[in-house]
């Protein structure tokens, strides 16, 4: 049986963090190390986390260096993977039991190093958690085949959905970038040549951010994805541009949901 890193960052995370952390436990696909990054939280995360420590050993915590953020909270539990596969859950989100097991045999069957899922999408308020949730109608489907190209005009991949193959791969690290560096990671990946195998069933929950927030405004991200062309793809002014006008339009299209 494989061994999976779920690499997971907080911060001050603690009114969700612990239905995020039960939804890995309690993976059918047992043989897991939780990786935890503490980005320097206020609040009870920590206590919370070493607790969960206490009562199972493969939750591993360990706080960071300060405030750095989400791309350096994870590159530090990354740094400490010693699994097959690497994947990815933030601290607000959840995993249906059957997640890990299920992705890991269609990676295994289409023989591809990076694969995603598709995902429910919940208000932020939800309370429930991943081993009781009822669908809703609420899904983000996913594509079955993703290469750069395709990329670039939209990232098809939910971050708490996706996972690589370390064995494959090596690890693969996130350029240490305020926001959208998941994508900037998956894009990394995919421009040797790589594609992105995409499973269309929903085994995550993802918890929609209150209306307001910097990461519910899609527009916000506009300057992040133009940085990310430009500075981190070395794409042309034109190039960025038509990518830039792709990723928006799908953005909004997916809020919707």
């Amino acid at each position: 049986m494989p061994l999976v890193s779920v690499v997971m960052p907080v911060y001050n995370s603690a009114a969700t963090l612990g239905a995020s952390i039960r939804s890995v436990l309690a993976q059918t696909h047992s043989d897991l190390e939780l990786l935890v990054t503490d980005d320097g939280s206020s609040d009870e995360s920590m206590d919370l986390l070493m607790e969960f420590a206490r009562q199972d050993e493969r939750v591993l915590p360990k706080p960071g260096p300060g405030r750095g953020g989400a791309a350096r909270a994870r590159n530090l539990a990354i740094g400490r993977a010693r699994g097959d596969y690497v994947a990815f859950l933030d601290s607000d989100d959840m995993w249906l039991p059957e997640k890990l097991e299920r992705q890991i045999s269609f990676a295994r069957t289409v023989d591809a190093p990076l694969t995603f899922t598709s995902y429910y999408k919940v208000d932020a308020d939800y309370d429930g958690e991943g081993a009781d949730f009822i669908p809703n109608g609420r899904v983000v489907r996913v594509r079955e085949h993703v290469d750069y190209r395709a990329m670039l005009i939209q990232d098809h991949i939910g971050a708490l959905t996706a996972m690589y193959d370390r064995t494959a791969l090596g690890t693969r690290l996130m350029p240490e970038m305020r926001k959208r560096q998941d994508y900037a990671l998956w894009l990394s990946i995919m421009r040797d040549g790589t594609p992105a195998r995409g499973l269309d069933e929903p085994l995550a929950v993802y918890r929609a951010q209150r209306p307001g927030s910097l990461s519910s405004n899609k527009l916000s991200l506009v300057p992040y994805n133009w940085a990310l062309y430009r500075e981190h793809e070395r794409l042309s002014v034109t190039r960025s541009a038509q990518a830039l006008t792709g990723a928006v339009w799908h953005s909004l299209r997916k809020s919707r949901i």
